[in-house]
């Protein structure tokens, strides 16, 4: 990490129990707001905010990102962590809640991308929620996707309720005529898709 806000976010987060996403990652979360030029991104876990300014720095200079998680600290550090970026009080609202419970309150349409670190095993319920916030053209993300087991699924292996999910989320985005998918290999994954 060569500038020293960015790092600092990294610093907190690798402390903390919600670890950063790595540089690669970010890098294509800030492409990709780029790319379709975004003014409003719903980011479901803030962590310490270091994918928080990865959205923001690619987003167009005005673009305000949403930003949910329900642990307080979290959002003291991102609040921190955006203002050492750069980017004033206005570029970022921070909402602390469960995004089960605060995803429904938002404007449908609203939003050009919605980005996903979060818990695993609600992502279907996330991809849903970002099915109806999404505007037409609009960009999905879901992070740590690559987290199955080598192993086939059998009587000495079952997997968990995160895998299953991620499954199910990957699943639905391949076989689904609303989703152009990606698989993007860096970090633990990152699956991207854009709602026609």
């Amino acid at each position: 990490m060569g500038d020293g806000p960015l790092a600092e976010a990294y610093d907190t987060g690798v402390r903390s129990a919600a670890p950063p996403v790595d540089a690669a990652t970010g890098a294509a979360l800030r492409f990709l707001t780029a790319a379709i030029g975004a003014r409003s991104v719903v980011e479901i876990g803030t962590g310490c905010g270091t994918s928080g300014i990865w959205l923001l720095r690619g987003m167009v200079p005005d673009g305000i990102l949403t930003t949910v998680d329900v642990n307080a600290a979290y959002q003291d550090y991102a609040r921190t962590a955006f203002a050492r970026a750069g980017f004033g009080a206005g570029r970022a609202r921070l909402i602390r809640g469960s995004a089960l419970e605060v995803l429904p309150r938002l404007t449908d349409g609203g939003y050009d991308m919605v980005s996903v670190d979060a818990d695993q095993a609600s992502y279907p319920t996330y991809l849903e929620e970002a099915l109806r916030l999404l505007r037409p053209g609009g960009v999905v993300t879901f992070n740590n996707v690559m987290v199955s087991s080598g192993e086939p699924d059998g009587p000495l292996r079952v997997p968990g309720p995160a895998e299953v999910a991620v499954r199910e989320v990957m699943r639905r985005m391949r076989e689904d005529e609303q989703f152009i998918p990606l698989l993007v290999p860096v970090g633990e994954g990152l699956l991207a898709a854009i709602r026609p």
